[in-house]
């Protein structure tokens, strides 16, 4: 819906409110023509009803408007005498049209002295809830939202099991899109797997001005602009579905590239305007690395200082078996192994064996040669080491998969570029050799009509030879080079579908752990409270949170003391 449109369906309300109020205004000491007035008919209500005339704010944000209308609706009608259960339940299965029964065929009369405390205790329980889940969503939708990290695309960064405060204030709050939706949940409803939103109607595209621009080498987190999974979380269907940007899989990446930069990778490193992106101190680059040793490798003379257990792609079947049959069996039937020389295997995806696979093929020892996610500190490392021939790393080959998808460009996750990182107003030639590159902008991020016959190009019904870019664009990859989804297969990440900068660390622990009392053993004390970004080391503030919290559960202690006495 387009902003005049919410403007009619705004006055469509008004419109109903008034002819279903205008009799209780009257019993309440009002004129009739103030139920009729935009806002102010609002604030009345609000004095009618006794409560604050700040509440006609959270009526105009979205989501939150959705639990603070069944509220006002079951106030209203308990000011003119109806209290019991059935009526308030009828107030909300009608969406507030129970209210013109009371207005028009009752004689409701209007109780200026009425308590604003609830009647019983699960009255009090449930206004308790009720306020609780609606200041958690505004603070959930504008201002802070927890997030955990699932993938090891930002190893050493971030890692898997880590649970993020993130900042929406940062680059300025997002209006949802989506304005029917449950809230504190984001694509799916819990256990059900279900739509936890309706497609329709969306509100136009709506931001609060932030208090910074993302910078080069900042750490975002996103909607996934090709998302296409049913739902963010389990999804194994295989079926596709439109999304709305805001329910689309949330992701974390770091902004190598930002709006009017060059951008290109060489031998897996980025180059930003023709010079070597420095990452700060605190990401860790990494590769697939072949490394060869002297004697076939087995738990015994594997490089200790290897063995991480953060580290994804680290072998677990150093104690198993490798029988060549069965593993040249396992390649042939299983898709996802591709062979390297003539005695390694590497997953393109997971970045190791399956362990799985592993199991069933009863490995107890590997060949020479095996495929070792690494840093360059780690390199360094492994090439003094005594049993080390040579470490390589690895380089893809040439794959049509990668942005922008032409196969006579020839590039790969390493060699990759150049390419322009769009900017809002900025204008670009348009031809067959660059649309590539910029059709899913001018067709899905701006919401052109795009139409291609022979060398001519249609925009919305116009011959062009050029096109201008309405917002800013992004270029985000992971560090873990090598095991990463991101934007050198999926492209530009557009600015409406940034969430906002991952500012804290506020839990961690090990989310692969087999059972709960091993993630408990597993927690991560040092990462507690850790900022995400900044210079030299994490430093932990768990102890100075912790001394916060203890100083609240005394005071709340005392406090409840003093009340029982009075």
């Amino acid at each position: 819906m387009t902003f005049i449109q919410w403007f009619l369906f705004f006055l469509v309300i008004q419109i109903i409110h008034f002819l279903g109020t205008w009799k209780l205004y009257q019993k309440a000491g009002r004129k009739a023509w103030e139920a009729a007035i935009p806002i102010y008919n609002g604030i009345v209500l609000m004095q009618i009803i006794k409560r604050p005339k700040w509440w006609i704010i959270l009526l105009f944000i979205p989501i939150i408007n959705l639990l603070m209308f069944p509220v006002i609706w079951i106030e209203t009608i308990r000011t003119f005498g109806f209290y019991k259960k059935l009526d308030s339940f009828l107030v909300i299965v009608t969406l507030g049209l129970y209210i013109f029964y009371i207005n028009y065929d009752t004689d409701a009369k209007f109780n200026a002295d009425r308590s604003l405390k609830p009647q019983s205790e699960l009255g009090e329980w449930v206004s308790s809830i009720t306020f609780a889940i609606i200041a958690a969503t505004l603070v959930h939708t504008y201002f802070m939202q927890p997030f955990t990290i699932p993938t090891s695309s930002l190893e050493k960064s971030l890692l898997v099991g880590d649970y993020l405060f993130v900042s929406k204030f940062h680059y300025g709050a997002r209006f949802p899109s989506t304005v029917i939706a449950a809230p504190m949940v984001h694509d799916s409803l819990p256990f059900t797997g279900t739509a936890s939103y309706l497609k329709s109607p969306q509100l136009p595209y709506t931001r609060l001005p932030g208090l910074q621009k993302i910078k080069n080498n900042d750490i975002v987190c996103f909607n996934w602009p090709a998302d296409s999974l049913a739902t963010m979380w389990g999804d194994t269907s295989g079926k596709f579905t439109y999304k709305p940007v805001d329910k689309k899989t949330n992701y974390v990446k770091r902004c190598v590239g930002i709006a009017g930069d060059s951008l290109e990778i060489r031998d897996g490193y980025v180059y930003i305007n023709g010079k070597k992106n420095v990452l700060p101190y605190r990401a860790k680059i990494q590769f697939y690395y072949t490394y060869e040793s002297k004697s076939p490798i087995d738990a015994s003379n594997y490089p200790k200082f290897l063995i991480d257990k953060e580290r994804t792609g680290v072998y677990r079947i150093l104690s198993e078996y490798w029988d060549n049959e069965k593993v040249q069996e396992a390649i042939k039937t299983n898709g996802n192994l591709t062979k390297i020389g003539q005695d390694s295997i590497y997953t393109e995806v997971a970045g190791g064996i399956n362990p799985d696979l592993a199991q069933r093929l009863k490995m107890t020892s590997v060949a020479n040669k095996i495929n070792i996610n690494l840093t360059l500190e780690e390199v360094s490392r492994l090439e003094r080491y005594p049993l080390t021939i040579s470490v390589k790393k690895i380089n893809h080959a040439p794959d049509k998969a990668i942005f922008p998808h032409v196969e006579k460009l020839q590039w790969s996750q390493d060699n990759f570029g150049p390419i322009y990182i769009p900017k809002a107003g900025v204008t670009v030639k348009l031809d067959k050799e660059s649309l590539p590159f910029y059709e899913q902008i001018i067709k899905n991020y701006e919401n052109n009509d795009l139409l291609v016959n022979g060398d001519e190009i249609f925009i919305n019904g116009k011959k062009v030879d050029s096109y201008t870019f309405q917002q800013d664009y992004y270029w985000l990859l992971g560090d873990n080079r090598h095991n990463s989804l991101d934007a050198r297969y999926w492209g530009y990440v557009p600015f409406d579908h940034v969430l906002g900068k991952p500012v804290m660390v506020w839990f961690s622990w090990d989310a692969n752990a087999e059972s709960f009392g091993a993630k408990i053993k597993s927690i991560r004390w040092d990462r507690l409270f850790t900022t995400v970004h900044g210079d030299g080391e994490p430093v932990s503030y768990r102890y100075f949170v912790f001394a916060l919290i203890a100083m609240y559960f005394v005071w709340s202690y005392y406090r409840g003391k003093k009340k029982v006495k009075k």
